[in-house]
């Protein structure tokens, strides 16, 4: 009886523990079913919109595309800088791709030479993979067509349109403008706006020079995204116009600039070097900022080749080169007007005389003057532009007081008009003469002569003298030169909000008078300066002739002939009208010799445009004609005159008069 006990005990022991392990394993898989099915719950439940957001990116991607870059126009809205369509060719690294030989295949239907296919790999074996690099722009409509019929047979080539910045007036803004140029390595930076993807899209372009550069961020806008389905290799299958993002428009810039003006100045430069700037001297607003010769911007946007760089580079009249703000010259006899301002101001009579025999010995050594002036006062040394008589003016005022009075018409300044590359110049003092020759610090008697007539030592730039004339014009106000007008539609500080003028208003009026002599009677530039607008339009001015090299470097009268670099300096600065300025300007014609035969002449031209583009002034010059004396006596006021008979031609039916419908 004790078998069948011990069997039934070990088979009910074996069964618990059987029964015990399937609880727990089933308890296990229990929770592991839970667990699995609450992770299903969470992910397509709860986190639906994440994954689907995920798998749309794994087939769908956005390329950024380059803004618009905002306009640049001038004070009537003309405009300077715009946009226009451009057919691109592009080749990206891509997996599999055989760069060299689709170079080869793509040089049949676009002009691709073995140097720009050398240069075009290591461009793309540079860049990040599927970065897409530019091949060609400008392609034609046959050749963008081609391109894109045998796309399919070409992996990692495309062929879009994007925009190309454009300068409809070439060179004649393009120092002021500056221009746009490819992205390079130095301008990407680790943080900041250079650091963002968009740099290193092969249509985005960046300001290099002038207000594109300055402005850079203003003009450049935000960029937008093309939306775009692909493979699992990313390769684009198609595109999803419903989804792409809009890019934003950069701002618009205004210029204070006026277009016509600007290009007659183009045009009255021809091939001289030099430069021309014009003022609003009511407002501070520069209608004309042109430097000569100038280049086209346009070809810098598609990239120069280094032949046609080396030639701009070489070219000794320096077209890169912004003359009117970046180079400095001595002003020559223009100075002489400060020079007046500051004897006046320290009570210099000016009616005190000095005679000119054409030399003056003084210091051991012999001063010239340009022919014999004769006896002459201050008002007739100005119109006259006698030497002789200015350097015993100088040596009464001396340099210091010179100096402050000239640094009161904002001579060896720097103006804040939003480009870059101004040079101050120098406007020297005793103070200077110490702090830059420490071994000869003293300023000797012999200095002071050379600087009252705008030589030696001063060195100032167009734009400063443009602002000297603009503060005698207006009299009132210490102006600042103006640019920018506005940046997308606000406008900046106007250039009359700057303070006063602190100088005696009697001596400005003295000097304005005398500058009207220059350019009447005996003056210096009489017969160049006449406007030709009638009796009530004249201009006032004072020329400059500024010695570029030594009193004999050019040759001839007024060292206007011999080798172009040693020849003088031309100046010329005015204003006008007269009675009511307006506008004011400066003229540089470098080495061009005499001041009144080389600016002054550009300088009339150039002034007439504004004079005639101004309302008021035009008004004043298109007077209207008097009216016919009116038909005196008896009854005359109440009879209505006879009207001429018609005549009849014979030739038409029935003798009707002439044009008489048949």
């Amino acid at each position: 009886m004790a078998e069948p006990a011990i069997f039934f005990e070990e088979v009910n022991e074996r069964q618990g523990v059987f029964h015990r392990r399937a609880f727990v394993l089933g308890g296990m898989a229990g929770l592991g079913l839970l667990a699995l099915g609450g992770r299903l719950a969470q992910l397509q439940l709860l986190e639906t919109a994440r994954y689907e957001k995920l798998s749309a990116s794994n087939q769908f991607n956005f390329k950024l595309m380059p803004p618009p870059r905002g306009l640049i126009v001038d004070r009537d809205g003309v405009v300077l800088a715009s946009n226009r369509p451009n057919f691109r060719l592009l080749v990206a690294r891509e997996k599999g791709v055989d760069v060299p030989g689709t170079l080869k295949t793509l040089a049949e239907f676009v002009p691709l030479d073995d140097k720009r296919q050398v240069h075009l790999i290591r461009d793309i074996d540079n860049s990040p993979r599927r970065t897409p690099v530019e091949v060609m722009e400008d392609m034609s409509w046959e050749q963008f067509s081609a391109i894109n019929l045998r796309a399919p047979e070409l992996p990692g080539v495309s062929a879009d349109m994007g925009e190309v910045r454009v300068y409809p007036y070439g060179g004649a803004f393009a120092h002021v403008i500056g221009y746009v140029a490819k992205v390079t390595k130095s301008d990407i930076t680790p943080t900041g706006p250079n650091s963002e993807p968009i740099m290193l899209n092969p249509g985005f372009r960046i300001g290099k020079s002038g207000v594109e550069k300055a402005f850079d961020l203003d003009l450049r806008g935000s960029p937008g995204a093309k939306k775009v389905e692909v493979d699992a290799e990313g390769r684009e299958v198609r595109e999803d116009p419903q989804g792409d993002i809009p890019a934003i428009t950069g701002k618009e810039i205004k210029l204070t600039l006026d277009a016509d003006i600007q290009l007659r100045a183009e045009q009255v430069f021809g091939d001289e070097s030099g430069a021309a700037v014009m003022m609003d001297c009511r407002s501070g607003d520069i209608l004309c900022m042109f430097s000569a010769p100038s280049f086209d911007a346009n070809r810098f946007v598609r990239g120069l080749t280094t032949a046609e760089y080396r030639a701009l580079a070489e070219y000794d009249h320096k077209p890169l080169f912004n003359k009117a703000i970046t180079a400095t010259y001595p002003p020559g006899s223009t100075f002489k007007t400060m020079v007046a301002l500051a004897a006046l101001d320290a009570g210099y009579d000016p009616a005190t005389t000095h005679v000119c025999n054409k030399t003056w010995f003084w210091g051991g050594r012999v001063w010239h003057c340009d022919q014999a002036h004769g006896v002459q006062d201050l008002r007739g040394a100005i119109a006259t532009s006698c030497d002789i008589y200015f350097y015993q003016c100088a040596l009464w005022v001396g340099p210091d007081k010179i100096a402050a009075m000239a640094r009161k018409f904002g001579l060896g300044q720097v103006f804040d008009i939003g480009i870059p590359g101004q040079k101050p110049g120098l406007v020297p003092d005793t103070a200077y003469k110490r702090r830059t020759f420490p071994k000869d610090p003293v300023w000797h008697p012999g200095e002071t002569p050379s600087m009252g007539i705008g030589q030696g030592y001063t060195h100032l730039n167009p734009l400063q003298l443009c602002v000297q004339v603009s503060r005698i014009a207006n009299g009132q106000r210490a102006l600042h030169p103006r640019l920018i007008q506005s940046i997308g539609g606000v406008n900046e500080k106007s250039g009359s909000a700057w303070g006063d003028l602190d100088v005696n208003k009697a001596h400005l009026q003295f000097v304005r008078e005398a500058m009207a002599a220059v350019t009447t009677g005996n003056g210096t530039a009489a017969a160049e300066a006449d406007l030709g607008l009638g009796p009530d339009i004249k201009m006032a001015g004072k020329t400059g002739t500024a010695q570029a090299v030594g009193y004999h470097g050019g040759t001839g009268a007024h060292g206007a002939v011999g080798q172009w670099k040693l020849r003088d300096h031309a100046w010329f600065i005015c204003f006008a009208p007269i009675g009511n300025p307006r506008y004011a300007m400066s003229v540089l014609v470098e080495h061009g010799g005499w001041g009144a035969s080389a600016a002054a002449p550009r300088a009339r031209e150039i002034m007439r445009v504004a004079l005639l583009k101004d309302p008021e002034i035009r008004a004043q010059i298109e007077k209207p004609l008097p009216l016919p004396p009116v038909p005196t006596g008896p009854g005359s006021g109440d009879v209505v005159p006879d009207l001429p008979p018609t005549p009849v031609d014979p030739n038409s039916p029935v003798g009707l008069p002439q044009g008489t419908p048949t």
